[in-house]
């Protein structure tokens, strides 16, 4: 069996003149979860994670992460999809509510 991992998101960034504002962030794949979160807590610091809208710096983001399992049976590839929300960066309370509710209307 083999397993991947995709995310998609939105971070969340200081504008440069002045406020805070959510875009959609860079997707990453990865052999791993942990390789996943850590390529994205270091595009996160480093700013890379924002997908072009140009912050000032980043706060923090909320990913969903696709667990991809691929089994082979008989010739044929099955998939199975699972997802997981997970909030990077420091986000206080009231900017982790703001992320989910963008998630919330992706759905």
């Amino acid at each position: 069996m083999k397993t991947k991992f995709h995310s998609k998101g939105f971070v969340l960034g200081n504008y440069w003149g002045g406020g805070k504002g959510s875009y959609p962030a860079r997707r990453i794949n990865a052999d791993t979860k942990e390789e996943l979160l850590e390529t994205a807590n270091a595009m996160l610091k480093s700013g890379a994670l924002d997908s072009g809208m140009g912050y000032k710096s980043l706060i923090g983001a909320v990913l969903i992460i696709t667990k991809q399992s691929i089994r082979e049976y008989e010739g044929k590839e099955y998939r199975n999809y699972e997802d997981e929300t997970v909030f990077i960066g420091d986000l206080t309370d009231k900017e982790t509510e703001f992320l989910s509710d963008i998630v919330e209307q992706m759905i």
